[in-house]
């Protein structure tokens, strides 16, 4: 088993596709879609169309026919043009997801436009380190427009001075350039990163201790069999137990099972070892919405130590995620922002 964090540069099916392994452990995937599929972050020139007033919202218009839905109304009227960007993968039968909210993100920084300041991440603590991305930052963004805000990211921990400096000039003046492109009809600006960008873009902190791009790493890294294991609803847990992992089309349904200990020490640590893996197998499956768990009957007393567990667990998908607790059948109920298209509908 290949040990430490290591990053592959492959392909799926004909299409560019990253893993994220640690430990030998799959823990991100990124692949492109297929043909010319609206990936999450690009950017559009669109036209406001008609507000849907019960939802919300107001459809806008995008290049080639295509649909977007604005979770906003308030200042906004039909015929206006606007710059959104994608914010969700679209699903079969409805509109894009879109925001009016822009993110310019690349390795080491993120530009925010109409948030202004200059922001360096929380996981950079330590205090000389962080005033002088401080003062890099604020060199580099003097002189651009005020409306522009700026976020080092942590991965800039892993950066030279130099690479940062051309980091942040590069995306404040591609923001510059896309803000400025607003007449003409709907068009895409910017497209949104594909698998491999994503990887260089949004894995680099903690740094890999190896990147390999090469055809067939994912075989030689055993990912293709761990790629396998997720297209089946059923996943191994430790000591013994199994949950269920099945989406509908309303939610997606979690069933913990201890296997033939059912006592509730057995349901407690089966519980946990579900709590424990839910985030990963989510994400890698590219599940979300509203996600209903059944775990394995455990005394109330015990909900206590699970609830900790489940919170400390999901604490890195941060406003992703939504716990809204039990129900009054003893199920546990949560909601998960889609990031991606579902694994099952990519490999399909």
């Amino acid at each position: 088993m290949t040990s430490g964090r290591v990053v592959l540069l492959d392909s799926l099916k004909g299409r560019d596709a990253a893993a994220l392994l640690v430990d030998g452990h799959l823990e991100e995937l990124a692949i492109d879609p297929e043909g010319d599929s609206i990936l999450p972050g690009a950017i559009y020139r669109a036209v406001a169309d008609r507000p849907m007033k019960g939802q919300g919202g107001i459809f806008v218009k995008l290049p080639n026919g295509g649909s977007g839905f604005l979770r906003q109304i308030s200042g906004i009227s039909p015929g206006q043009r606007l710059l959104v960007q994608v914010s969700a993968p679209t699903e079969p039968g409805k509109a894009t997801p879109v925001s009016t909210r822009l993110l310019f993100k690349s390795r080491f920084a993120i530009v925010t436009p109409d948030a202004p300041g200059l922001n360096v991440s929380r996981a950079i603590r330590e205090e000389d380190t962080r005033a002088a991305l401080s003062d890099l930052a604020t060199q580099v963004m003097a002189g651009a427009a005020p409306r522009l805000g700026l976020i080092i990211r942590s991965a800039a921990l892993e950066g030279d001075e130099d690479e940062i400096a051309a980091d942040i000039t590069a995306m404040r003046d591609l923001a510059t350039a896309v803000l400025a492109d607003l007449d003409g009809p709907p068009e895409l600006l910017l497209d949104g990163p594909g698998a491999h960008e994503t990887a260089w873009r949004d894995w680099a902190s903690p740094a890999p201790d190896m990147v390999e791009d090469r055809a067939g790493g994912f075989e030689a890294h055993g990912v293709l069999e761990q790629i396998d294991a997720l297209l089946s609803p059923r996943v191994a847990l430790t000591g013994g137990g199994h949950m269920m992992i099945e989406p509908t089309r309303a939610l997606v349904a979690v069933d913990v099972n201890t296997g033939p200990d059912t006592s509730p020490a057995a349901a407690l640590k089966a519980n946990i070892a579900a709590a424990r893996d839910l985030p990963r197998q989510l994400r890698l499956r590219g599940l979300g919405g509203q996600v209903v768990v059944d775990f394995a009957p455990q005394p109330k007393k015990d909900r206590a130590i699970l609830e900790q567990v489940i919170r400390a667990a999901f604490k890195g998908d941060g406003p992703d995620v939504t716990l809204a607790g039990w129900t009054t059948l003893g199920l546990y109920e949560f909601t998960r922002r889609r990031d991606r298209l579902a694994l099952a509908e990519l490999l399909a």
